[in-house]
């Protein structure tokens, strides 16, 4: 019996324990690893690039400390975490963009009607109607409601913020507890393992991407967004996250062919997502959300799940339609 034959058999309790031994004992590897280098005398330049590796290694943390609560808790349990999430994202983006009185209405729609209705039509598998909610009821919703409070000021942009702040930490995120939901009639209770596919997948892309922004020769595609960011650097990563999602076939539903192209599609939407939030905090002028100088009393929650609310609709979409589920 060849090693992957044993994994296919084991039962999915112990598929997913043997998962957690290895990515959480890897991961506790490399920061140990990472702790004792820092121990040595470095220069200026290789500080820096360690404070960007702890960065990128806290991201990696945090997607798989939430995978593990994600199943632990269930799909409900899931489901509440990835809103708690959401409100918290959701609370971040809003505090550091330009809104006024008149707003609150639509603020208040925005985290106490739709970030609630959202996730509980996600936790009913109503799907038709959760994927068009916020992109069309909730996008007409909010302006007649900022309209009725007789504001015109600025009122194309701060409705079109609130919008794209409601999209990205709402609307995306809700596509991964979603993923726990998906049935298929060959491999069923697998949605753990696309959540977890998900989340690993989006991580590689993105500490690839990163780290080959800064050891390739610049050529950025927008310079004035980023300095780093380059076409070849992008590709690699999502190609890593191609590689990663292929590792990884047996724990999911995909044959390998199809775990390629799902890692690629969730590892290129991923670090395509990091570099739009760049854009939006270069105008926001902060060097990262929660930024300490903003006085918002966030934690920087939006930059660790940025990557993962633009890939999980590409992913659970890409999935859903191929598979007709």
């Amino acid at each position: 019996m060849t090693m992957l034959q044993a994994l296919r058999q084991l039962s999915t309790e112990q598929q997913i324990g043997l998962l957690f031994v290895l990515v959480f004992g890897g991961l506790l590897l490399v920061s140990v690893a990472a702790l004792l280098v820092s121990l040595q005398n470095h220069p200026p330049e290789w500080i820096e690039r360690y404070r960007l590796f702890k960065r990128d290694l806290r991201a990696v943390w945090v997607g798989a400390v939430t995978f593990w609560l994600a199943w632990v808790s269930g799909p409900v349990g899931a489901t509440l975490l990835f809103g708690a999430f959401s409100f918290l994202a959701l609370r971040e983006f809003i505090t550091l963009t330009h809104t006024r009185r008149s707003d609150h209405r639509s603020l208040i729609l925005a985290f106490f009607v739709v970030l609630p209705l959202q996730y509980l039509l996600v936790g009913n598998r109503h799907f038709d109607l959760f994927t068009v909610f916020i992109p069309v009821y909730v996008f007409l919703a909010i302006p007649v409601i900022s309209a009725l409070a007789g504001d015109p000021e600025r009122f194309l942009e701060r409705n079109a913020k609130i919008q794209w702040g409601i999209t990205v930490c709402v609307y995306g995120l809700s596509h991964a507890p979603a993923l726990l939901l998906l049935n298929f009639p060959s491999a069923p209770g697998r949605g753990a393992f696309l959540v977890f596919f998900l989340v690993i997948v989006t991580a590689v892309a993105q500490i690839v991407q990163e780290a080959f922004s800064r050891w390739l020769r610049h050529r950025p595609v927008a310079r004035a967004i980023s300095r780093s960011f380059s076409v070849r650097a992008w590709a690699l990563g999502a190609l890593s996250g191609a590689a990663a999602g292929g590792l990884l076939f047996w724990i999911t539903p995909f044959k390998p062919a199809q775990a390629l192209a799902m890692g690629l599609l969730a590892g290129g939407a991923g670090t395509l997502g990091e570099f739009v939030m760049k854009a939006l905090k270069k105008d926001a002028g902060v060097a990262y959300w929660g930024n300490r100088a903003a006085v918002t009393g966030a934690v920087g929650l939006l930059d660790r799940v940025a990557p993962l609310a633009f890939a999980a609709p590409v992913f659970f979409h890409s999935v859903r339609w191929y598979f007709k589920l």
